[in-house]
């Protein structure tokens, strides 16, 4: 099936907000009490929230299963602990990958000794096949974010694995670029991707000017140039089927 060209800019500010104390968490999809039938994802990104936590605050033990958990650290300092044993701490500049499989608790928190706020965008995607057992993985990737270009961040896409940070069970991969001023990149050419713009301002072949917070969802214009009009960090999502 052909699919139409479409790019969806949804503005920063559009996003449902949850706050809690020392806790702030910015939601692009539904999530939790923000429930809307009409944007409860893209593709298979199942939930993208920006959370900035206080330190020695953070999220208790809870569930999760059958889900592919990316976290980007974008400044300070993330505790994680699981229930199947695996533990550490993830800065700026770390991705972090939890396979859920068919089930596990885990907990995050900002160390009360780090003395500053941690903030991070974590990503559900959803996995090629449910079940499986749980599992864990962190990587440094600022060499591959100092580049210019993009860099594959997590990615279950055989033609990146080798390349990528850490590895996700989906049909998926996650890009970052950190662009100088005036530097054009070219998006992955999939079917679908999710862009979202940490700092900074560029300009989208499609979708005209985003913002930090901004976020472009595509489906079938892989491949559109993307300029920065500042230096920016961006995320993308490429994905190769829906759910």
């Amino acid at each position: 099936m052909t699919l139409p060209p479409r790019v969806d800019v949804r503005p920063g500010d559009a996003r449902s907000t949850t706050t809690s104390p020392g806790i702030r968490t910015r939601h692009s999809f539904s999530f939790g009490v923000h429930y809307d039938p009409g944007n409860t994802g893209h593709a298979l990104l199942a939930a993208h929230n920006e959370d900035r936590v206080a330190p020695g605050i953070g999220y208790p033990v809870h569930p999760h299963q059958d889900l592919e958990i990316v976290t980007w650290v974008l400044a300070g300092a993330l505790r994680h602990e699981d229930s199947s044993g695996h533990s550490g701490v993830i800065e700026a500049g770390t991705v972090q990958r939890l396979s859920a499989g068919s089930g596990v608790e885990h907990a995050e928190w900002n160390d009360a000794e780090a003395r500053r706020e941690v903030r991070f965008v974590q990503m559900w995607v959803l996995p090629d096949a449910p079940g499986g057992d749980p599992s864990y993985a962190h990587a440094s990737a600022s060499a591959q974010e100092a580049t210019g270009e993009l860099a594959v961040l997590a990615s279950g896409l055989p033609g990146h694995r080798s390349e990528a940070a850490v590895p996700i069970a989906a049909a998926a991969a996650l890009h970052v670029g950190r662009l100088p001023a005036g530097r054009a990149v070219s998006l992955p050419d999939a079917p679908y991707l999710h862009v979202f713009i940490t700092t900074g301002e560029v300009e989208l072949e499609g979708a005209g000017r985003l913002v930090a917070g901004d976020a472009a969802r595509c489906t079938a214009v892989g491949g559109a140039r993307m300029t920065a009009h500042v230096e920016a960090e961006v995320l993308c999502w490429e994905m190769h089927r829906d759910r």
